[in-house]
């Protein structure tokens, strides 16, 4: 995505998000769950919608907490449902609360979501695709792709001439491993 390289710089949402976020290394479990969330509801949408409704997420999602979310009944599904300040789409919604329970259930198998994916690390882009269409709800190829992308994992995030990706070069992110 290095176009995003010259469009972000500047912009009052996209600028901070490439300039700090972007393909940075994340692994905390509120992090990787709200990337995750926001890439999903994305879906059929701009970058830009999601950064603006991101705090109605963070509000409406309790702070992206897993336990919180994964234990959801249907009050909060129509709660959810009538939020003005996100993405008020039943298959989303569902697949927030569906995900926030696998993650959970990570912790057991794996120590925690971001142990699960450095266990399945290194995969092409192809084999990722698959084991989250078999593992999560509501991911398809561009979902997990930009998903991983932002996380570190694979590689894409930032053009070699852009500054952050000399900065995070120094971390360095999964895919460099």
């Amino acid at each position: 995505m290095s176009g995003y390289c010259d469009s972000a710089p500047g912009h009052p949402l996209h600028g901070p998000y490439h300039d700090t976020e972007y393909g940075v290394p994340q692994r905390e479990e509120r992090v990787l769950f709200e990337r995750l969330l926001l890439e999903i509801n994305q879906a059929g949408l701009s970058w830009e919608t999601m950064l603006k409704k991101r705090e109605g997420f963070r509000r409406a999602y309790d702070g992206f907490d897993v336990d919180a979310v994964a234990g959801y009944g249907p009050a909060d599904r129509a709660r959810l449902l009538a939020d003005p300040g996100i993405i008020r789409n039943r298959l989303k919604v569902e697949a927030a609360i569906h995900n926030a329970g696998v993650i959970r259930g990570l912790r057991d198998s794996h120590g925690g979501f971001a142990a699960w994916l450095d266990a399945h690390h290194p995969l092409d882009k192809a084999g990722w695709v698959k084991l989250f269409r078999k593992t999560f709800r509501f991911t398809g190829g561009e979902i997990t792709g930009e998903f991983l992308m932002s996380l570190g994992y694979l590689p894409g995030a930032h053009r070699e001439s852009c500054p952050v990706y000399a900065r995070i070069a120094t971390i360095p992110p999964p895919w460099m491993s």
